[in-house]
């Protein structure tokens, strides 16, 4: 056992080039995923197979997990064995976007249990995860953070350290998809006015992108709200579920998000027509609907 061992549960679009990353900084790594064709996919690139998620954790120093939310962590590391299997003193290093008091419910557990816990949610999507340039929000007691350290700058350039209390990574990856989701919406709100009106969407994008209304959200995927069929970079739904842990974050802090709040209905509008699965600058979809334009023309 030791660090040079890891464990990765989650080889979907994003883990499966982090256990990569791991790969090849060194790092021996044994990967589970319900999707045998993905642990199939880190085998072919060095990695251990592993037919459970407590046969990955096994014999390793830390144990990643880049699952879908808060209660897949859970199924794994308790019904699955995983933290079990885990040896004492091991790391937990949960990756995933989780609302910040399930996270800390999670740690709680996972600490009685004799194992240390890395709250460390991920920022820069697949194409970060690729190009191992992720920013990585750390929420732990200093001494765990330096040793899980050498695994977080295998996946990311960018290791910061939010905070000594598992909860508080997850709020600041909160707090960055409040700001993306909600300048995505208004985004859309903004061309679907010009829109109404006949303004040509492309003048006003290469307008709007050398003004102080500029930001790195409106160009990259002011584009993309003009073509019809975008290719999908991250789904609309990714942000109906993201929005949703924002705004439950708000309610467990008892703070007002009435902007998150909107944006997350205009998100949940666009699923809700089956559109779900579409690029998430089509939000702008939801707004010609309401305002009978159709594809950026009044």
């Amino acid at each position: 056992m030791g660090l040079t061992t890891v464990g990765f549960i989650g080889l979907g679009s994003m883990g499966l080039p982090m256990a990569r990353n791991l790969l090849a900084k060194g790092f021996a790594v044994r990967g589970f995923d319900m999707r045998a064709e993905s642990v199939a996919a880190l085998a072919a690139a060095g990695g251990a197979a592993a037919a459970t998620a407590a046969d990955a954790a096994a014999g390793a120093g830390a144990l990643v997990l880049m699952v879908v939310n808060a209660a897949q962590a859970e199924a794994v590391l308790f019904d699955g064995g995983a933290l079990e299997a885990l040896p004492a003193g091991g790391s937990v290093v949960l990756m995933a976007t989780c609302p910040p008091a399930a996270v800390a419910a999670l740690a709680e557990r996972v600490e009685a249990a004799g194992r240390r816990f890395v709250d460390a949610p991920v920022s820069g999507g697949v194409v970060g995860a690729v190009a191992g340039s992720l920013s990585i929000m750390a929420a732990a007691p200093a001494a765990t953070l330096d040793l899980v350290r050498p695994v977080l700058a295998a996946m990311g350039d960018k290791v910061f350290h939010v905070g000594e209390k598992p909860g508080q990574g997850a709020t600041v990856k909160t707090v960055n998809q409040l700001l993306c989701g909600v300048h995505i919406a208004v985004m859309a709100e903004a061309f679907a006015l010009a829109a109404k009106v006949g303004v040509d969407l492309a003048v006003l994008l290469e307008i709007m992108s050398g003004s102080a209304a500029s930001s790195w959200m409106l160009k990259d995927r002011g584009p993309r709200m003009l073509e019809a069929e975008p290719g999908v970079t991250s789904a609309v739904d990714i942000f109906v579920k993201d929005l949703g842990i924002v705004l439950e974050a708000g309610r467990d802090a008892k703070a007002a998000l009435p902007l998150a709040a909107v944006a997350h209905q205009m998100f949940l509008a666009t699923s809700g027509r089956g559109e779900g699965a579409m690029d998430d600058s089509q939000v702008i979809r939801s707004y010609h609907a309401v305002n009978g334009t159709v594809g950026g023309r009044p």
